[in-house]
């Protein structure tokens, strides 16, 4: 049973990989204002990435301008695909 939880845990930090993709292509994508997020892609991924990023929106105030909320969404995302890695190595040494 246990390889099989430190299999599941693998599958959600690859996830949570893939999705630190595609909120770095969101931020990425920010930088050019004339794009149209109309656009079906554009619009799946500000919708899929937007949540996430403004529960940090609302901790963190813009400074200067730049939204620094994205950065502590990465470290977020960086701590939590980290604690993944750790307790997936304790389901296999419990094996």
């Amino acid at each position: 049973m246990a390889p099989v939880i430190g299999d599941l845990i693998g599958v959600l930090a690859q996830t949570l990989s893939i999705y630190t993709l595609v909120l770095l292509v969101r931020v990425l994508l920010t930088w050019f204002p004339n794009l149209d997020w109309g656009n079906p892609v554009l619009s799946t991924v500000s919708a899929v990435t937007d949540p996430y990023l403004n529960v940090f929106r609302g901790l963190i105030p813009p400074l200067g301008g730049l939204d620094l909320s994205a950065i502590v969404a990465f470290l977020a995302l960086q701590l939590i695909q980290t604690l993944l890695e750790q307790s997936r190595v304790f389901f296999y040494a419990a094996y």
